[in-house]
């Protein structure tokens, strides 16, 4: 079977009505994505199953849903003002720019798909000057123009979007697009601790929007400037924070499996000492086997209790814990499990699209897609025209329950490959017969066998088979 590739999934995905290039009747902006009706769905899905999973079955976990735009003492405090920063490097030859540290990776991997082995640390973990050297030494070329030893020395550029508030543009004024949503979940401990009575441990989890001025974004969805996260903290007692580390690395990759990414594509890179964050005790990534080589999916962080000491610091309001059953005080420790729903959603389809070979010198692309997870659950299609009024019957009962389409147009074959191609799990076909045994065919996406169901059980049948 073919590879798929990047080029192949980005034209699937517009085709289909997945994700559409931004802004494209006005020439597009780089990096710009849209989803489309059925892009829409799948994501609105792929936040449903995490928050059930997360929130909903944890009877500790708690949700929020804070502010974009925030006090700017917040990123003074967390020191995303003086340190969120990307090394990058212009290639004198072409005038291009580009991130040291990403021109590594891809390099890397790269090498690895060849089957060389490169003993190297991780850029997270070099210094400027060691990436530079590295960079040298191996004669990375530009990814624009081809030349190597072209690179400028790197400088740090920060990745915050600066906007104003007011009619004013000054320092006063200043404020900026989160660069992530975890910071407002500190600032709102002792909010939702009062507010709900919780004990710890507890989680706090959000879903939402995050902004970073990334001058190199590239790879479809996978890096761009305008994305969404759903994050955790869950605050614990210092003594118990590896063990919540450790069933959180354990309950994500879970995650991952039960919506249907391939265990095949799916690994666990644990943080060298050297490339750790200064306050991190532990961190380990979930990486995935996208069509350009292995790269971050979700990240699990022990963050101990840098983030609430820090705010405590700025703030000057006392965010210690009091156990209320030894009244011991301290300040919780954090275990940060981070996912990014677009790099999470290019997962899901890297995992779900296959092409499969069928008799006759035919074949046909299906998405396999968890069911729960499918943008359409059921689609509805008369044999012919003439049966439409009982077909449209069908539909409307079905569509209070379940995410429905109705189609008409081209044969039945045709309608079947449009569905197969979308990733609904079950089409159910009015046919002639119907009005006389008062059945439906129903037909199975993945092993394209069809039963036949009565109308008045069809409902408890999808639901029980959509599990």
């Amino acid at each position: 079977m073919k590879e798929l590739t990047m080029q192949d999934l980005v034209a699937f995905c517009k085709t289909t009505g997945l994700i559409y290039p931004g802004s494209e009747i006005y020439g597009g902006l780089s990096n710009s994505w849209d989803y489309g009706p059925l892009g829409v769905e799948l994501k609105n899905n792929i936040k449903a199953a995490w928050w059930r999973r997360f929130v909903q079955q944890e009877p500790n976990n708690v949700g929020l849903d804070s502010a974009i735009i925030a006090n700017p003492k917040i990123w003074e405090a967390s020191g995303h003002l003086s340190s969120f920063t990307d090394p990058l490097m212009d290639c004198r030859a072409c005038k291009s720019r580009h991130r040291a540290d990403k021109l590594i990776e891809e390099w890397v991997a790269a090498q690895e798909k060849q089957g060389k082995k490169i003993d190297a640390k991780s850029s997270e973990a070099m210094t400027d000057a060691e990436m530079e050297e590295f960079i040298k030494q191996n004669k990375i070329a530009c990814p624009v123009c081809g030349k190597t030893e072209q690179f400028t020395p790197i400088r740090k550029f920060n990745l915050m979007f600066k906007t104003f508030i007011g009619v004013t543009e000054d320092a006063k004024s200043t404020v900026y697009l989160r660069p992530e949503t975890c910071a407002c979940i500190f600032t709102n401990f002792k909010n939702v601790l009062r507010s709900t009575r919780a004990k710890l441990p507890m989680g706090i989890c959000q879903i939402g929007k995050s902004f970073r001025n990334e001058i190199t974004p590239g790879n479809f969805i996978f890096r761009t400037r305008e994305f969404e996260q759903m994050e955790m903290e869950f605050f614990c007692h210092p003594n118990d924070s590896e063990k919540f580390f450790t069933h959180y690395r354990k309950e994500c990759m879970e995650f991952c499996k039960s919506i249907g990414l391939d265990p095949q594509k799916l690994r666990f890179r644990d943080h060298e000492k050297e490339e750790l964050s200064f306050y991190s005790k532990a961190t380990t990534d979930i990486e995935f086997n996208y069509p350009f080589g292995f790269s971050e999916l979700w990240g699990i962080a022990n963050r101990t209790n840098y983030d609430l000491t820090k705010h405590q610091q700025f703030s000057g309001e006392d965010l210690t814990y009091t156990d209320p059953f030894t009244n011991e005080k301290y300040i919780p420790y954090v275990i940060e499990p981070s996912v990014g729903v677009d790099r999470l959603l290019l997962a899901v389809l890297c995992s779900a699209y296959t092409v499969e070979e069928l008799p006759d010198n035919d074949s046909r692309i299906v998405l396999k897609l968890n069911k729960n997870l499918a943008p359409i659950k059921v689609a509805v299609l008369p044999l012919s025209k003439k049966l439409e009024e009982k077909a449209l019957q069908v539909y409307k009962t079905l569509s209070k329950t379940f995410r429905t389409q109705y189609d008409v147009t081209g044969s039945i074959g045709k309608r079947y490959r449009r569905q197969d191609e979308i990733g609904t799990p079950y089409c159910v076909t009015v046919d002639f017969d119907t009005e006389t045994d008062n059945s439906v065919t129903v037909r199975d996406r993945d092993s394209m066998q069809q039963v036949r169901v009565k109308l008045d059980e069809l409902e408890d049948w999808l639901t029980k088979n959509l599990k």
